[in-house]
């Protein structure tokens, strides 16, 4: 099983997408919503990340909702 961890913020309808794509197809993740956490914001600007989403499926990072990335990544 894939290890899945999200970065997302309240007011992101690109991260709510994502977010539903991976519930429709039953895979587990681990959200960090920089909106209610400022570790978590620490975080994503220590990657070299300034927007959201970033999805880290396995190690491999996917900025925005990529759909066809995420998709190949989780071999779906």
């Amino acid at each position: 099983m894939s290890k899945i961890e999200i970065y997302t913020s309240d007011s992101c309808i690109q991260c709510v997408k994502a977010k539903e794509f991976l519930k429709l197809n039953n895979i587990e993740y681990i959200e960090h919503n920089i909106s209610k956490n400022s570790e978590a914001r620490k975080e994503l600007i220590g990657m070299g990340y300034m927007s959201i989403p970033v999805t880290i499926i396995d190690g491999q990072h996917v900025l925005g909702f990529d759909l066809n990335r995420m998709k190949s990544l989780l071999n779906l």
